[in-house]
């Protein structure tokens, strides 16, 4: 009898290791591309920038967040790449410098494909007037307020906009939303949070 209960539980732990390695594997972030990969037009706005102002940490109080940077570019999909993890969220290199013109763009999971929050698993109870700091390298403390919060399909967000190198100083934070994908590996709307510098 025991060693009949003993199989029943090794089954079904190898049975829940499996889907959880599918589910794991079938959520894996895209790959990015290198450098040279990316067209030249893409030029990194840090480039011509002092590493001092780039970001190293997101902090929204009012969901409790405090999260370190990383720093991604393009994915092998051609889209922005992702954090590497679900704890940190990842600024986009070829877009703005937060604090500088235009719109620095940040994006971070919703959760780890199995419904295990990520970093910006409540990002869609922020509201209008909410409070957004990002702090640079050199310790600088940058404060932005949330001005609007806009669901898009997956299929159509408009990144060029989102991601304009012109114009005042803001924030767009992006994460997934909506349902499931399953031919896509994806969720079906981007929920995007822009943000104004507050001078």
């Amino acid at each position: 009898m025991r060693t009949k209960v003993a199989l029943a539980l090794t089954a079904l732990s190898l049975g829940v290791f499996s889907v959880t390695l599918v589910h794991a594997v079938w959520y894996a972030p895209d790959i990015q591309v290198s450098d040279a990969s990316v067209v030249a037009t893409s030029t990194p706005a840090q480039l011509a920038a002092d590493s001092k102002e780039y970001p190293s940490r997101l902090t929204i109080p009012k969901l409790q967040i405090d999260a370190n940077v990383q720093k991604v570019g393009i994915a092998k999909s051609g889209a922005m790449a992702v954090p590497s993890n679900f704890t940190d969220v990842a600024w986009y290199r070829y877009g703005a410098l937060p604090g500088q013109s235009g719109t620095a763009v940040f994006d971070g999971h919703v959760d780890n494909g199995l419904s295990l929050a990520g970093v910006f698993k409540h990002l869609d109870s922020i509201q209008a007037g909410d409070d957004i700091y990002v702090q640079t390298a050199s310790g600088t403390k940058l404060h932005y307020v949330v001005s609007g919060v806009v669901l898009y399909p997956y299929q159509n967000v408009p990144m060029a906009d989102i991601t304009a190198k012109t114009g005042a100083s803001r924030l767009a934070l992006i994460t997934c939303d909506g349902a499931w994908v399953q031919g896509q590996r994806t969720y079906d709307h981007r929920l995007v949070v822009y943000a104004n510098l507050v001078t």
